[in-house]
């Protein structure tokens, strides 16, 4: 009888566990560098935050920290969630230089389409083929791109010429690199930085997408906005979001399946969605302002896709010494870009 009695308590005891680990609770920390009023942690971020939480039945709680509040610069999320400083990141793999090669071939001038969403999925495509080994210490949630990357200027830029001199912000050292060959000078600095250098006047102007202009408040410190003409982007710079992985793998294995289900490819896109809707949002803030939309035409397009043209070469350079084979990857990418273009 005492056995019996000592099996009914082991097996209460075991059921017991098992429920407390069914309804284990698990709060992760997002990190990012931007204002939570900007485009993607209030379009993207935050919502994908909610539909974890929902999916999970609210056993999984995502506690949200904008503009850096968890300490350390921009160039040091990546780290955060590899070190567990924080559970997950979104950051640009640009604030790191050279940390990316692989991924930043989707940099390089006139290489991304006009729709961030579909350049994404070529991202998430060629990644998994060619560049995981770049994230083997984190657990990557998703991959994307911005839209198209123009300039945004005190003075016009009309043509070549007038960019010559320039003080231009780029994001990434292949931005930078293209600023350089089109004859501007480039100041590099995380894009939060922006406002207060245009408002300073240590820059003449920056490259963002329209999508970022509002919440740096760009349309009113510069009153000229420079297009391209073409179905390719000026540029794009690339971003990730990154999971700790010791937070991943000590998930009970139903919440790893809310937590899968919620990123890749889909993810990515959703991200980038919203950074095409942000586009048409800053454009047309812009436009409202009364600024000067300068639309240069193929021919003069032309002259800066010469212009830049040697920076792919000098990225195939560079990549080749780590023993990258650069001209591999920038037609792999290119491949996968057409495949979604529209």
């Amino acid at each position: 009888m005492i056995s019996l009695k000592k099996t009914a308590i082991c097996l209460t005891l075991s059921l017991l566990a098992s429920s407390a680990a069914l309804a284990q609770e698990v709060t992760l920390r997002f990190h990012q560098f931007l204002p939570p009023q900007g485009t993607v942690p209030s379009k993207a971020i935050l919502p994908w935050a909610k539909k974890v939480e929902e999916d999970s039945k609210g056993r999984i709680k995502v506690q949200m920290f904008s503009s850096m509040q968890l300490g350390g610069t921009p160039p040091q999320l990546f780290d955060q969630a590899r070190d567990g400083v924080v559970d997950i990141v979104w950051t640009l793999q640009g604030y790191t230089p050279g940390r990316f090669p692989k991924t930043e071939v989707f940099e390089l001038p006139f290489m991304a389409g006009l729709s961030a969403e579909q350049t994404s999925r070529a991202l998430w495509d060629y990644a998994q083929k060619n560049a995981m080994d770049e994230y083997k210490d984190v657990h990557v949630l998703a991959f994307h791109t911005h839209g198209p990357g123009l300039f945004h200027t005190k003075q016009p830029v009309t043509g070549l010429e007038s960019l010559r001199g320039m003080k231009i912000r780029g994001g990434t050292r292949i931005v930078n690199n293209m600023l350089t060959k089109l004859g501007a000078t480039p100041v590099g600095m995380p894009v939060p930085a922006v406002t207060e250098a245009l408002s300073k006047g240590v820059l003449d102007g920056t490259t963002i997408p329209w999508e970022v202009a509002p919440a740096l408040k760009v349309q009113e410190l510069v009153k000229n906005h420079t297009t391209f003409a073409g179905d390719r982007a000026l540029y794009v710079t690339t971003f990730v979001v990154a999971m700790n992985k010791a937070a991943y793998s000590k998930l009970p294995a139903d919440l790893k399946r809310v937590i899968d289900d919620n990123s890749g490819a889909e993810m990515g896109a959703m991200f980038a969605r919203s950074m095409d809707e942000g586009d048409v949002r800053g454009r047309d803030l812009a436009v409202k302002a009364g600024n000067n939309i300068v639309a240069l035409d193929a021919a003069e397009t032309q002259r800066w896709r010469t212009a830049a043209a040697s920076v792919e070469s000098d990225w195939v350079n560079d990549v080749k010494s780590k023993g990258i084979d650069g001209a591999k990857l920038a037609a792999e990418a290119r491949e996968a870009i057409a495949r979604y273009a529209k």
